[in-house]
């Protein structure tokens, strides 16, 4: 890998500008890729972009940027995409920044001198030339820090190529069709692509990673797979249980795949789950959905006896486990419900018991 530094003016880098979305984005007089396949959407926030701005205004520094020389005399950007389309879309007029005296201005609103310090700005970019390894790797390199990548926009650039840009079509962009199927159903920003890699961990076979998945796929043209297969998980969830905001981060694939043949009691399985919204014992109330279909209490994350209950019955008891009549260490005995959780028996102290690990065990498996 051959990096050289160079020093390039504002004014050339936002030359002939373009962001035209989905279909790309491009600066430099059109020499320059914004936005090759593998680098993230765009995620910095107003106040970010402002910082770039105003750090060009007082003449501070900004991080190195990160270019690759193609063969045919052109750029793709490695690293620095954030801060370049934060300069190109303020000099294009899309927001305002507060100025040296803290007034607000769009770039054409401010004085010209203050126009040409931000032009003639010149920002430190090293040229690359390497292979795509040597790329990737690198690329991997300088994003351990600032604006550190996630693990799938870090996937996302090791195993670039038409598929993942297919992908990143259905799952990543702002206009994105997963965005308003599945928002209410997935946690994370679409646009970090939590929803893309939650649709893979979906879909991958038994045991299959998400890496081996998206190197299986690499060189298809479509994810049209993908996209049908988390639409589908979406929709039966929809279908099968009434909305509820706990609803957003259950694990929707797993239960999809197992129960999605399933006849199911729709109108009992909304009693079931209404009823234990109300339940104080339940702690994880997005577990009640795998619950009322696996019949696991461990989704549930029912509440437990603090270690002063659990003391105080085994003072009572003396130690001794009430079903084998053995005596045992605090540190070798559980606490154990009377009349059971799934019974109607509550967390309270005069429904504990402390049971040796063997018996607690054994009454657990019944």
């Amino acid at each position: 890998m051959d990096i050289n530094l160079n020093h390039i003016l504002i004014r050339d880098l936002v030359e002939g500008y373009e962001n035209n979305g989905d279909d790309g984005v491009r600066g430099y007089s059109g020499k320059l890729d914004i936005r090759p396949p593998y680098q993230r959407e765009f995620i910095y926030k107003r106040k970010q972009q402002e910082a770039v701005i105003d750090s060009i205004l007082r003449d501070f520094p900004l991080n190195v940027m990160y270019w690759v020389e193609r063969e045919d005399g052109t750029y793709e950007m490695l690293d620095g995409q954030q801060r370049t389309r934060s300069i190109s879309d303020y000099v294009d007029g899309v927001f305002m920044v507060p100025d040296l005296s803290g007034d607000r201005h769009y770039f054409h609103g401010l004085p010209g001198d203050q126009q040409e310090k931000i032009l003639n700005y010149s920002l430190l970019v090293y040229f690359c030339t390497g292979t795509e390894t040597e790329r990737l790797n690198w690329f991997e390199t300088i994003n351990i820090s600032g604006e550190k990548l996630n693990n799938q926009e870090m996937r996302n650039a090791v195993y670039s190529g038409p598929w993942v840009t297919a992908a990143r079509n259905k799952f990543s962009r702002p206009s994105s069709p997963a965005k308003g199927l599945a928002e209410n159903y997935v946690k994370g920003s679409h646009i970090r692509q939590q929803f893309l890699q939650k649709a893979i961990a979906w879909k991958c076979k038994d045991g299959e990673s998400i890496e081996q998945f998206m190197e299986r796929h690499r060189g298809k043209s479509s994810a049209d797979d993908l996209w049908n297969h988390f639409r589908a998980v979406i929709k039966w969830a929809e279908r099968t249980f009434k909305y509820r905001e706990t609803m957003k981060g259950v694990e929707w694939g797993p239960l999809y795949r197992e129960f999605k043949n399933h006849d199911l009691d729709l109108d009992d399985l909304e009693r079931q789950v209404s009823k234990l919204h109300k339940d104080d014992e339940v702690k994880k109330k997005g577990g009640i959905y795998p619950y009322v279909l696996t019949g696991d209490e461990r989704h549930l994350n029912l509440r437990t006896f603090s270690p002063n209950e659990k003391q105080t019955a085994y003072e009572k008891q003396g130690g001794v486990c009430p079903l084998c009549k053995q005596k045992f260490s605090l540190s070798k005995m559980e606490g154990d419900h009377i009349v059971p959780w799934r019974k109607g028996g509550r967390t309270v102290p005069k429904n504990l018991q402390m049971l040796c690990r063997p018996c607690n065990r054994r009454k657990g498996a019944k």
